[in-house]
């Protein structure tokens, strides 16, 4: 017994082909022969039976199946041998006087290779439009001045009330040398 896409298959028989394709032309010696040769998707064929209380659900049960095929939608398969990512590619029932309740039926898997992408998504913040910005984050505007005779930075301090060692690192002119008409950070 296997399960394909959720619904139950009996009495069944499993074939599974692994194959690779070959190159039919000559290679030069010391090359790579893997250059040669390409895996091919693996296929699975599954022989058996759909049952269920009546000939309608198993007729269901098989045009649930046929939908998933038409879609090409993935399936999983699951009996004594596991089909992970395969699509239905061919199905097969035979009606039978023997199968009052049912079908025989052949399928026929073919495996998807999934490729992961190297591509990765950059993350976007989106702009608020026109609305006030709630986070306590701290606007920062520098506040500039331009030097008169006989500035200092102690005038700037009393006049700005930023600290004069704060003066002194922004601006990087010596206490006794300030020139006049240069601009200074005080804020």
């Amino acid at each position: 017994m296997g399960k394909l896409a959720g619904y139950t298959i009996v009495n069944l028989q499993e074939t599974f082909t692994n194959s690779v394709e070959v190159t039919s032309y000559p290679t030069e010696k010391g090359l790579p022969i893997t250059d040669n040769v390409k895996r091919q998707p693996k296929t699975f064929n599954i022989t058996g039976k759909i049952l269920a209380k009546t000939n309608a659900e198993a007729t269901k049960i098989y045009n649930a199946l046929e939908k998933k095929q038409n879609a090409g939608t993935l399936v999983t398969y699951v009996g004594r041998t596991t089909a992970k990512n395969v699509v239905i590619v061919n199905m097969a029932p035979t009606y039978d006087s023997t199968i009052s309740n049912g079908m025989s039926i052949s399928i026929d898997l073919q495996e998807i290779r999934i490729a992961k992408s190297p591509y990765v998504k950059k993350k976007t913040t989106k702009k608020k439009s026109g609305k006030k910005s709630t986070s306590k984050t701290k606007k920062t505007t520098k506040v500039y001045h331009v030097t008169k005779k006989g500035d200092c930075y102690w005038k700037l301090w009393k006049k700005y009330g930023t600290p004069v060692a704060t003066l002194r690192k922004w601006n990087k002119y010596p206490d006794r040398y300030i020139p006049v008409g240069v601009k200074l950070r005080v804020k």
